[in-house]
């Protein structure tokens, strides 16, 4: 049973998650993009194509919704960061990671907690058939969007270094491939 929550603790933790809504993708940022989408727009349909995808696969769509609303929920606190720029920072960014998401957590009932952050190293840890379909899920979303910009008239030598992002195999890997073909006939 989950302990009383704190209505103050939970109002932070939604105000802290709110945040998202208005932190600008930082790679799009970089490449020019007018009005980029935010880490909230990215988290959302990341986790709708995780449920697709774990639906489809006879996968926990539950567990990889929560993985995937999860999955940037640090950049509250870290700002969103590249991954050229996380692997720059390496362990000193991990860590900073993890206290990121500890204190965020800490708003929360202990059990609820316990289990985000669990959810949050399995994901970390790609320790899941659930957690290796989010990382999938979360490059997919980027190439997608990527196709929408350039099919809004963004100049592709602005986003190329995007499409040399590894997706992984099975059904993921297929979307890629018809988002990939998709650009190449508008090209």
């Amino acid at each position: 049973m989950t302990e009383k929550p704190d209505i103050e603790g939970l109002l932070e933790f939604l105000s802290n998650v709110g945040k998202l809504k208005e932190l600008p993708r930082t790679g799009w940022v970089e490449s020019g993009i007018l009005e980029p989408e935010s880490v909230a727009e990215h988290s959302f349909r990341t986790a709708v194509l995780a449920m697709l995808l774990a639906d489809l696969q006879g996968l926990d769509s539950g567990k990889a919704v929560k993985m995937a609303l999860l999955h940037d929920l640090a950049e509250a606190v870290t700002g969103d960061l590249t991954p050229g720029e996380k692997r720059r920072r390496g362990l000193a960014y991990q860590a900073e990671e993890e206290k990121a998401i500890d204190r965020l957590l800490s708003r929360l009932p202990g059990d609820v907690a316990a289990s985000y952050r669990a959810l949050w190293d399995e994901l970390r840890e790609a320790s899941s058939p659930e957690a290796e379909l989010v990382a999938r899920a979360d490059k997919v979303e980027m190439l997608l969007q990527a196709s929408e910009y350039e099919g809004k008239g963004v100049d592709p030598s602005r986003l190329e270094r995007f499409w040399h992002s590894m997706v992984g195999d099975g059904l993921a890997s297929e979307l890629l491939r018809e988002i990939r073909k998709r650009r190449k006939r508008v090209d």
